[in-house]
């Protein structure tokens, strides 16, 4: 267990002082009467917290109603299942003998209560500063995406919209490079659109990630975002 922690650690970028708070966070309620929907109910609170400031930041004249919406949408549970799958934190899951049968290591759910829940856990082990570093830093992708134009829409259905409002052929997504471990990897993706001399480029850790970046690099060559 204490090896197979430490690799978990290693894709975390975060290395415990308390080691059970790092097995109490990866304990499912189906395992055990103790388990992490404490630290789940924490992390997620600091969860919102830190989207909530680093938004608060990154976009100084959204309306409180904006802001909300983008809180949303960064926080979501496909996000943090996302995340959670890009760790291969399935494998390190402690589920009783009925999730796992039922392939509990890859419910969306299941991994996304558990992020919050090592959220939750990193901020016991070491403070908010340290939680909140590692915490921008697993979704700085995810952030560098968000934009104020209209913030129900994704990127990708804003471009698809203007080229659409322009008569123009939709925007072609090619996969052109991925880099890294199978459960670390980084997708690059290139956005080809008919009004631009030169594709676009996304990175980011899936290749809708990716493409949505591509899209609106696209967005601000076009000058329709800033």
């Amino acid at each position: 267990m204490t090896v197979l922690l430490s690799c978990l650690e290693r894709q975390l970028g975060y290395v415990f002082k308390d080691q059970e708070l790092m097995v109490l966070a990866l304990t499912h309620r189906s395992f055990t009467g103790r388990n992490n929907e404490r630290l789940e109910f924490l992390g997620d609170a600091i969860l919102n917290f830190i989207a909530g400031q680093a938004l608060f930041e990154r976009f100084p004249q959204a309306h409180e109603g904006q802001l909300s919406r983008l809180r949303a949408r960064l926080v979501k549970g496909e996000t943090l299942a996302m995340l959670a799958r890009s760790f291969g934190l399935g494998k390190y899951l402690r589920l009783g003998s009925g999730e796992l049968k039922n392939g509990g290591c890859c419910r969306a759910s299941i991994l996304a209560d558990t992020i919050e829940a090592i959220i939750g856990a990193i901020y016991l082990d070491a403070g908010i500063e340290a939680v909140k570093k590692h915490v921008t830093a697993w979704l700085h992708f995810e952030l560098e995406s968000l934009t104020l134009i209209d913030t129900h829409k994704d990127p990708k259905t804003r471009l698809q919209e203007f080229l659409q409002a322009r008569r123009c052929e939709l925007p072609c997504y090619t996969l052109v490079n991925i880099q890294g471990k199978p459960h670390c990897r980084t997708f690059f993706v290139e956005c080809e659109i008919i009004l631009l001399n030169k594709k676009s480029l996304g990175q980011g850790m899936s290749r809708r990630i990716a493409e949505q970046l591509a899209a609106t690099a696209a967005l601000i060559a076009l000058g329709v975002e800033e």
